[in-house]
This record gives C-alpha cells, structure tokens and sequence, in this order.
C-alpha cells in the first residue's frame, strides 16, 4: 500500500467520515443545528474537492497505484452513502431515492469486479451518463445538507431535491447501460 499525497487524501477522506456523521449527533447546547448542518456541508465539500485533487495529483505526480484506484471509488461510495443516510434520517431525502442511489452503486461496482475478472473491464469504464449523474449527486448532496435558505430567494433544499431526483433518474438510466454492456458477456460466460 503506496504512502503518497494522493492515497493519503483518499484516506482522509474515509476517516472524514465518522465526524461527518457525529456531527448531527451533538447536542444543540454544543452545536446549534444550523451550525451542524453547516460544518456537514463543509466537511462533504471538502471530501468532494479531495476526491477530484487525489485523482489529479496521482495523474500530475505520476503516483497512480492499484491500490488508490481500488480505494478512491470505495471512500467516495462511503461518503455518498453516510450522506445520504444521514438526510433521510434527518427527513430531507426520501428513502426510496437513497436506497435507487446506494444500490446502483453496489451493483455496479460488482460488476466492474466481476467484469474485471473475465477481462472486460474496459466496457464497464465510468460513462458520460455516470459523470453527469456523479455531478448532479455531488451538488444536490451540499444543498440539502445545508437545508438553510440563503437570502430571500434562494431555497437550496427546493434545488436539491430537484437535482437529487435527477441524479436517481440518471442513476437508473446509468445502470441499465452498464447492464446492457455486461448481459451479453454474461451470458458468454456463465
């Protein structure tokens, strides 16, 4: 296991996770609730500018490693998850779309493994579907952590339930293409 800049902010990222959680849990004597749900905002903020720099360091750095692909995706899958149980929890995000979200993300990182292993893991590579919807999640995930109005106009848990439901659109349409890709392989070799 490679000790370089970009692993070290994957990890940072997975041991952000406990504190992002905990937060919710303080007593509002300690941190009111708006407070709370700004320093989750931060935290899921950070974590999704980590996720970006590791990659772009490993590339710039030439410190790409088999070990910092396999962690990257697992510490974003991590994040997003307790990020979205968090919300339902907390009454902002229907379970349904968590659970369309969570279980894509289970089903096709099984894929890619299994496809991995019969040497096809080039045609279930991230799609420009998958970025879209990646983007639509990472920004809706801020607003509806933050749940407070900004000024008059702006309702950022209007905009992120919008954007939310687009991302679990996309997450279904996104999956359905990585299927259709691995069927007929799947069939070649069961």
């Amino acid at each position: 296991m490679p000790f370089n800049l970009p692993n070290i902010l994957t990890w940072l990222r997975i041991l952000a996770i406990p504190l992002f959680v905990g937060i919710f849990y303080f007593p509002p004597s300690w941190l009111s609730h708006s407070n709370q749900n700004l320093i989750a905002t931060i935290i899921f903020a950070g974590a999704a500018i980590t996720d970006w720099l590791d990659g772009y360091l490993a590339r710039v750095l030439n410190q790409t490693s088999a070990f910092g692909a396999f962690l990257d995706p697992v510490a974003d899958k991590l994040m997003v998850a307790a990020a979205l149980v968090v919300l339902v929890q907390l009454e902002r995000l229907d379970a349904l779309i968590a659970f369309i979200i969570i279980g894509r993300e289970i089903t096709i990182s099984a894929l890619r493994e299994w496809m991995a292993q019969i040497g096809k893991s080039k045609s279930v590579g991230v799609s420009f579907m998958g970025k879209i919807k990646t983007a639509s999640q990472m920004i809706a995930i801020p607003l509806l952590l933050y749940h407070e109005k900004i000024g008059e106009g702006f309702n950022p848990q209007e905009v992120g339930t919008w954007l939310i439901y687009l991302a679990a659109i996309l997450t279904l349409w996104s999956m359905v293409y990585y299927l259709k890709v691995a069927i007929p392989q799947a069939l070649k070799h069961s």
